[in-house]
């Protein structure tokens, strides 16, 4: 389970990250990530903890398959959230095809997609 303090929950947040963040798709998710800006001299301040969210839609499926992607991509979420810059907020959004796949493939499209975002990676 993804820890409190890096959950995602107020709507302003999810904007913000969608927004004015990067955006990388992959077949079976769109990844969203916002990086944080913090001033590094800034006296006194810790970096605040990079946070997640998730949308997944009607579109994926009924309620009990879109509870369990959101239940895979929390739990995928949780051991890569220490890559992620201090600050940096995320929203995973789940595609149709999402409630049909695997957690290996839900994985693989996750990682791929971070993996664009954060190394700049070619389009």
């Amino acid at each position: 389970m993804l820890p409190t303090e890096n959950r995602l929950r107020r709507r302003e947040d999810f904007a913000t990250a969608v927004r004015r963040g990067r955006r990388a798709g992959r077949p079976l998710l769109v990844v969203h990530l916002r990086s944080g800006a913090m001033d590094p001299h800034a006296p006194g301040e810790s970096a605040p903890p990079s946070r997640a969210g998730f949308v997944v839609s009607k579109a994926v499926g009924g309620a009990v398959v879109r509870n369990k992607v959101k239940r895979r991509l929390r739990h995928l979420m949780r051991d890569r959230v220490a890559l992620l810059p201090p600050g940096s907020l995320v929203v995973v959004r789940a595609l149709p095809g999402a409630g049909d796949a695997d957690h290996a493939q839900l994985a693989q499209d996750l990682d791929a997609a971070l993996r664009r975002l954060l190394g700049g990676g070619a389009r």
